[in-house]
Parts: C-alpha cells; sequence; structure tokens
C-alpha cells in the first residue's frame, strides 16, 4: 500500500454525564483521530490517550506530536507497507502505544477496505454480536449508584462494572448486591487506587460473589497483584500492567492475574492484542474487552475484536448513548444485550462529515 499522507484530527466531544474514576472525572472526551490516505483510499484510526496522563503516561497532546514528529516519518521510509509492518517499523521509538495503536488501525483499516475485507474477519472473529457490559463510575451517594445500575440493566446489559476507590467499595459494592440480587455479573475495577497493605480490606469483597477485580495494585506491581491473588478468593484481573503478549505471559506465570482486560490502545495496536488473546487462550485465561469512551471508529473495532473465541467475558462494548448523545457514526445500540460485529469492510463504519466537523477542534495533514 502506498500512503498518500496521513491527517490528524483532534476532538471535543462532551460526555452525556460526568464519568468519575480513582484518577479523576472527565466531561469531555478529547481525543486524536488518525486518517490514512492510500492510492486505493482511506482508513480511520483513533488514539485513546487522554487528556491528561492520569490512566497512563500518553496524553493527546503528546500523541499528536508523536504521530507528526517521529511515527509519520518513518513509516513514510518503508516500502511497500502494510499493517503488519507498522509494528516492527516504530518499534525503536519507546512506548507510546496509544499513538501507535491509532496509526497502525488506520493503515489497517485502509489495507481492509481496499481488498473488501471486514476486520472481525481478519482477526479471526467467531461471533456475529457480542454480550454487553458497562462501566458505572463513582457517584456522589449510593442512592445514584442504584438509579444508575438500575437504569443499564433495565437498558438490557448483561454485565455492570463498578469503579472503585478507597472509602467507595465495600458499601457501593453491598448495596449492588443487596438491591440487585446475586444474579447479576457483576465486578469491580480499582484503577490502581490500592497498594499491598489494602489486601486484607480487598478480601472484604470475596463474599460478593464478583467476577473479578480489575487492576487493584500499581501497573508494576505484578508480584503484589500474585501476592494478592493468594488472599483473595475474587479473581485479579490486569489491565494497565498488560502491555503487551510478552507482559501478559509474565503475568500469567507468575500466578498475577487469573483474567485480562485487552484494551488494544493500551498495547499498541490490535495486531498485539489478538497476539495477547492467543497467549491467554493458550493457558485458560479469559479475556474481555475493555473500554476507553471510544467514538464508533474505536467502538466498532473493539466490537470486532470482542468476537474471537477467548472473549468469554462481557467486556465494555456498551452503546453509543452511554456516553455520547450524539456519536461521530451511525450509532451503536444494544439489543438484547448485545451490540452486533460490523460487516462491512474494514472497520466497517466511516464517520459522518457533518457530525465529525462539528466536534473537530483543529487538523493537520502530513505528506508522505
Amino acid at each position: 500500500m502506498k500512503l498518500t499522507g496521513i491527517e490528524l484530527r483532534v476532538i471535543e466531544m462532551p460526555l452525556v454525564s460526568p464519568f468519575r474514576t480513582s484518577f479523576g472525572v472527565q466531561t469531555v472526551r478529547e481525543a486524536m483521530l488518525v486518517r490514512a490516505v492510500s492510492e486505493d483510499g482511506e482508513g480511520w484510526g483513533e488514539g485513546v490517550a487522554m487528556s491528561d496522563p492520569l490512566y497512563s503516561s500518553e496524553y493527546v497532546e503528546a500523541s499528536v506530536d508523536m504521530v507528526t514528529r517521529f511515527l509519520a516519518p518513518a513509516l513514510a521510509q518503508v516500502a511497500d507497507l502494510d499493517a503488519s509492518k507498522v509494528a516492527p517499523a516504530l518499534a525503536k521509538f519507546k512506548g507510546h502505544r496509544m499513538s501507535k495503536a491509532a496509526i497502525e488501525l488506520a493503515i489497517l483499516d485502509a489495507e481492509l477496505r481496499a481488498n473488501g475485507v471486514p476486520l472481525s474477519r481478519e482477526l479471526g472473529a467467531v461471533r456475529d454480536r457480542v454480550d454487553c457490559g458497562v462501566s458505572v463510575g463513582i457517584m456522589d451517594s449510593i442512592p445514584e449508584l442504584l438509579d444508575a445500575v438500575g437504569g443499564y440493566l433495565d437498558e438490557g446489559y448483561v454485565r455492570i462494572k463498578l469503579k472503585i476507590e478507597p472509602g467507595w467499595d465495600i458499601d457501593p459494592v453491598r448495596a449492588v448486591r443487596e438491591r440487585f440480587g446475586d444474579e447479576v455479573l457483576l465486578q469491580v475495577d480499582a484503577n490502581t487506587a490500592y497498594h499491598r497493605g489494602d489486601a486484607r480490606h480487598l478480601a472484604r469483597l470475596d463474599p460478593f460473589d464478583l467476577l473479578l477485580i480489575e487492576q487493584p495494585l500499581d501497573e508494576e506491581d505484578i508480584v503484589g497483584h500474585a501476592q494478592l491473588a493468594e488472599v483473595m478468593s475474587t479473581p485479579i484481573c490486569l489491565d494497565e500492567s498488560i502491555v503487551s503478549a510478552r507482559a501478559a505471559a509474565d503475568a500469567i506465570a507468575l500466578g498475577a492475574c487469573s483474567i485480562v482486560n485487552i484494551k488494544p490502545g493500551r498495547v499498541g495496536g490490535y495486531l498485539e492484542a489478538r497476539r495477547i488473546h492467543d497467549v491467554c487462550v493458550a493457558n485458560d485465561i479469559p479475556v474481555w474487552c475493555g473500554g476507553m469512551l471510544e467514538t464508533g471508529i474505536g467502538r466498532a473495532a473493539n466490537v470486532a475484536l470482542a468476537a474471537l473465541p477467548g472473549f468469554t467475558l462481557p467486556g465494555d462494548t456498551s452503546g453509543s448513548n452511554r456516553y455520547y448523545s450524539g456519536d461521530i457514526t451511525e450509532p451503536f445500540v444494544v439489543e438484547n444485550g448485545t451490540l452486533p460485529v460490523p460487516t462491512g469492510p474494514g472497520i466497517g463504519v466511516t464517520p459522518d462529515a457533518a457530525a465529525l466537523s462539528a466536534v473537530t477542534t483543529r487538523t493537520e495533514w502530513i505528506t508522505f
């Protein structure tokens, strides 16, 4: 494939309600979109870095700078470029996996569109619909939380994930269990908010029969997670710690997790995400697809990934209206607790020009 250029587009989309986690509150989703233009067409990718380096060291402005100054020029030197060559060509640049994932997805989408192949088929999907879970942020009160959870259950979501932090953990989980019963698939996500010394406290979650507790400790504390797994009966799931297939293999070998959350942006792209899936399947470790408040571009690709055979747990593949009053693509709508896997070539969706223009704050064109 011969690229003629790459367009970077920064967008800002207001959330329908504030989304609070242990590391902060979001009211607006700022994101970098990548449009890869070739002689045969174009493709889209979405960066999942946040406005500030809170979830990870990456942030939107750094992604724009990284693609402009380093990643795009490096790819311009690659002969016969295709998606499989992106990661090797960019490997010399340390980190910045979210930036790499965005540009890889755009090139992969362009390549697959040109060949008429859906992303789901390219990755190895085995389902045409995926189960939908929803992530519920930290609330101001337990009654507010119960109202939110009840609303999502009424919408048909098959799994509820509660964000937790010290001071907002045992009581909200107990309240949800008491109100909605043991049959609700329930899990919690700490986003690294706890420390090794909190192990006995976190073990108080065990009686609530949770699917898992996600990333309770610092992302670098793999040994701590292995020790926590010996204290808790609730399965430990790693998120931020899993940055590659090798990291996944190491964490599994050390007993640091029994479930893995795969976020393509966090691991450098959908091709590496598939490798992590394969490692986990080989080790009988269930996986699920995490979310980063994606627009329809990233959501379409996540749904395709979530249709692979190892994704046996519902992911954060919620409908578009969970976060946005209007999406930049055709909205994803939950039906009977599931979302359809796009069947069109590439990611299977295309941004609406007017909707995209309305949320764009700036654009930049990089000529190849």
